[in-house]
């Protein structure tokens, strides 16, 4: 791989993992908070809605591109580049392809399944939706710190 198809790799991997962050805490932030403030039907009903929203072409691209720009750094920084390199890049793209992707379809993705099929004024949906902020959130933050980990160490790797 030439120099220049390496350099526009890592840039790629952490402009995504950046991006990433950013969305990610967006959510852990701002929108998981205020989404707790409402009354339970209406934040299972929000969160409903934002994640149909969210699985658009856009949102798959850059979740997506990034974690196969990840997976090609992790190949092509084995025995190629200097030792200190190696590590950052390869600890850069695992973090991310776990702490992002890993965590993205184990934990969250399962939970944002649930919640679409539940009715918001089911009895018992109350109770499910406070579990749901408190896990999914703890989850969210795991990715928002896997990404802006992962984004630092292809900056610095050289």
């Amino acid at each position: 791989m030439t120099d220049s198809l390496f350099f526009a790799l890592r840039f790629i991997a952490a402009l995504g993992a950046a991006m990433m962050a950013g969305l990610y805490f967006a959510f852990s932030n701002t929108i998981m908070s205020s989404l707790a403030k409402l009354e339970p039907a209406q934040g299972i009903a929000a969160m409903q809605s934002i994640n149909r929203t969210i699985q658009n072409p856009l949102f798959f691209l850059l979740f997506v591109g990034t974690a196969a720009s990840c997976a090609l750094l992790l190949v092509f920084s084995l025995g190629k580049l200097p030792a200190t390199s190696a590590i950052l890049m390869v600890s850069g793209a695992v973090i991310y392809l776990v702490g992002s992707l890993v965590v993205t379809g184990v934990f969250n993705i399962p939970l944002n399944n649930t919640l679409e099929v539940l009715a918001p004024n089911a009895s018992g949906s109350a109770n499910w939706w406070a579990n749901f902020l408190a896990t999914w959130t703890a989850w969210n933050h795991v990715r928002t710190v896997a990404s802006v980990v992962a984004a630092i160490l292809f900056l610095i790797a050289k």
